[in-house]
């Protein structure tokens, strides 16, 4: 038995001898419960200061040296080392938020540790961690109710895309690349519109493609109606620009088919190697007349071929691309409408993709080279294409254009919006306050504890932007009470207007529901668990 051996007492009854007991530790109720909520907490402080427009970043250095600098919630604790197990459940809430909503990585992780805060507050008061748990949930609910109430309806128009432009700009307002806001606004809608099925209020990111290239400016970033591939032609003298392309779409390699037997093949004789030789070149030859005979001008191979098929390809007047990798080629299979072919004995004309114009385009003075292909069969495949002065800002580019991207989906998917700010968490906190006084049972303690977390944002976006976080809530609460207007929050812009529709600062009903959602669902866990052992290090 691991730790531990069977012993028997004097009448025959087993009992268990547990080994080591001084190298293990063990806690249990309010102590163990207090110290998972301190590793929580732990966690959200480190991005309660990343959060808002004028958050500050995180710098990252990984084991091997690599740097990275971000204030995106879902990236910092990606890369954090956690070791507690708790603070890791706070790694997954924010990679949670990110897999289905794409924003708001760092409100959810910060609101999740305010409900911890309050919730420890109770814990001492000596409310049971259910009722507690059971008060959050309680709030929770009223909290969506009441954004429900609260909502404008966003129109999704192809025609008119300057309010989506607009939202998109907010979510891009905290980020490195602010400055380009604009501009990478506009390219993040025009991809979600050029792959977006309306109807179906549906949009296939899988039509989408970020390519990234550094050495250059953020202003020269841009979206490609059509596939880019960091490839160039296979040989230097094929042309660098095609017109009316019917590409074969290969995953197999040029070379000589290979007999399927354990036996070693010897060349003895010059005669013998001239032989192989010719018939290596037969086989080229062959594969190269099949391309042709199907009616392609352009080969795109997933696999490498060596240097005479190169050469034959180019005599032939075949312009081949290799080295290929997978994900591309079924993107260029999906934008072009070609079919990807496994045998050379299976090409034939219908299984051919189609482009307007193949391209290379090269980069100032540098050697780089890439491949565009446009005007597809499938004009609905894009290509985003950023680029910046080094690694660290092309990632953060990705990253930034990414979550701008997954806003707008999130609104073709349900067109219901809350203005930011903190204006949304300010009106629901009221909201849940106001409930809270109609409940009886104890409960009600809870809930005015759910309501204060809910503060904390709108606060922490206060001290973020250098305002005074108390004097700045409390006048911006005690205004929407009055005006009766849940649109004011925190101007941490000094724009010198306190309604976030006239800011124009607007966030997805349905990703703030996320976030309430499941940071009432972890701190329900995290209140629930109220006995840890830590084994010993013979274990």
């Amino acid at each position: 038995m691991q730790g531990g051996q069977i012993a028997f007492d004097e009448y025959g009854q087993p009992f268990i001898i547990l080994k080591d007991q001084s190298t293990k530790s063990r806690m249990s109720g309010l102590d163990a419960q207090k110290s998972h909520i301190m590793a929580a907490r732990s966690v959200a402080q480190c991005l309660r200061s990343s959060l808002g427009p004028k958050g500050l970043d995180k710098i990252l250095v990984s084991s091997d040296g690599d740097i990275t600098v971000t204030n995106d919630g879902a990236t910092i604790l990606e890369k954090m080392d956690v070791e507690h197990q708790i603070a890791k459940l706070m790694v997954q809430l924010s990679k949670s938020q990110d897999d289905e909503i794409g924003d708001g990585t760092t409100g959810v992780v910060v609101l999740a540790g305010a409900l911890l805060e309050q919730a420890e507050i109770l814990l001492e008061r000596g409310i049971h961690p259910i009722r507690v748990a059971d008060g959050y949930e309680n709030a929770a609910q009223i909290a969506i109710e009441h954004m429900n109430t609260i909502t404008d309806t966003f129109i999704v128009d192809k025609d008119n895309k300057e309010p989506l432009v607009k939202t998109a700009m907010t979510t891009l307002g905290s980020k490195i690349v602010n400055r380009c806001g604009r501009k990478f606004a506009e390219m993040a809608v025009d991809a979600i519109l050029s792959v977006a099925d309306l109807e179906r209020k549906d949009v296939s990111f899988d039509l989408i493609k970020i390519e990234c290239k550094t050495g250059g400016k953020l202003e020269d970033s841009q979206l490609v109606k059509g596939v880019i591939i960091d490839k160039t032609m296979s040989h230097s003298q094929m042309p660098k620009e095609l017109n009316d392309v019917k590409m074969a779409i290969l995953t197999c390699a040029f070379e000589p088919p290979k007999p399927k037997t354990k036996h070693n093949l010897n060349v003895g004789s010059v005669e013998d190697y001239n032989k192989l030789h010719a018939y290596e070149k037969e086989q080229f030859i062959d594969m190269i007349k099949k391309i042709k005979d199907s009616g392609a001008n352009l080969a795109i191979c997933q696999w490498g071929f060596d240097d005479e098929a190169n050469h034959l390809c180019l005599q032939n007047e075949l312009p081949a691309v290799r080295w290929v990798g997978g994900p591309e080629i079924e993107l260029i299979a999906i934008a072009t409408g070609g079919r990807i072919v496994p045998r050379f004995s299976e090409l034939t004309p219908d299984k051919l993709g189609y482009a307007g114009k193949v391209r290379e385009i090269e980069f100032g003075t540098t050697k780089d080279r890439m491949m565009v292909i446009e005007d597809c069969k499938n004009t609905r495949a894009v290509t985003l294409f950023l680029r910046g002065s080094n690694t660290m800002i092309v990632q953060e580019a990705k990253r930034s254009i990414w979550d701008a991207m997954c806003v707008i989906r999130n609104l073709v998917r349900d067109n219901r919006i809350v203005y930011g700010g903190g204006s949304n968490e300010i009106s629901c906190a009221i909201a849940v306050s106001a409930a809270a006084d109609k409940v009886p049972s104890i409960e009600q303690y809870a809930m005015r504890a759910f309501a204060d977390a809910l503060e904390s944002v709108p606060m922490a976006l206060a001290e973020n932007s250098g305002l005074a976080p108390f004097a700045t809530l409390a006048e911006v609460k005690s205004r929407q009470i009055k005006e009766d207007n849940p649109r004011l929050g925190i101007d941490c812009m000094d724009a010198g207007e306190n309604d976030m529709k006239v800011q124009h600062v607007i966030e997805t009903l349905i990703g703030k529901k996320q976030q309430i959602m499941l940071a009432t669902q972890l701190v329900r866990m995290i209140l629930k668990i109220d006995d840890v052992r830590s084994p010993g290090e013979g274990e």
